[in-house]
């Protein structure tokens, strides 16, 4: 299933969307290509999406989830892969 969190993540002047699969990387791969999000937004495990593609998204059958959700739907579908720890 395609999940997208809410726009709440501020970055260059815009708030951001996470656009995530929790089924494989394929599946969150092939919906963002079919719907126009550009390669370079994919993070890791999931695709940033700015706030004026949200609605499109989610009309396009991306599931509205809480940002927690995402994260922990990315979890336990064992796609999670966060930011390294910096090592002081």
């Amino acid at each position: 299933m395609i999940l997208i969190d809410p726009p709440s993540v501020p970055r260059w002047d815009r708030l951001w969307s996470h656009l995530a699969s929790d089924t494989s990387y394929d599946e969150v791969h092939a919906f963002a290509a079919a719907h126009g999000i550009p390669s370079r937004g994919w993070d890791r495990d999931h695709y940033d999406v700015p706030a004026d593609h949200y609605d499109a998204m989610v009309a396009a059958g991306a599931v509205p989830v809480a940002s927690r959700e995402l994260v922990l739907a990315l979890r336990a579908a064992g796609l999670r892969r966060p930011k390294a720890q910096s090592r002081d």
